[in-house]
């Protein structure tokens, strides 16, 4: 169950984090996930854990996964 919408020139995909509660969070997680290759765009919600990411190509889910847990975040999955 993957909330995928693909692009000729880019992915977007939406995980569930656990442990957002505010915007300091949220800057958190995107600032962590926007570090790894091709991402282009980042919008974390913490009131919905929802974390929506633009890459130029799919992303490694372990990697993503590593950046949510070093924000101090878990990933839940995908949404």
């Amino acid at each position: 169950m993957s909330a995928q919408t693909d692009t000729p020139a880019s992915v977007t995909t939406v995980y569930q984090v656990t442990g957002m509660s505010c915007g300091h969070c949220e800057g958190s997680v995107s600032g962590e996930i926007s570090q790894l290759p091709g991402v282009t765009s980042v919008k974390a919600v913490a009131s919905s854990g929802e974390v929506t990411v633009v890459s130029a190509a799919p992303l490694d889910d372990e990697a993503v996964r590593a950046a949510v847990d070093e924000a101090g975040f878990e990933l839940a999955g995908k949404a």
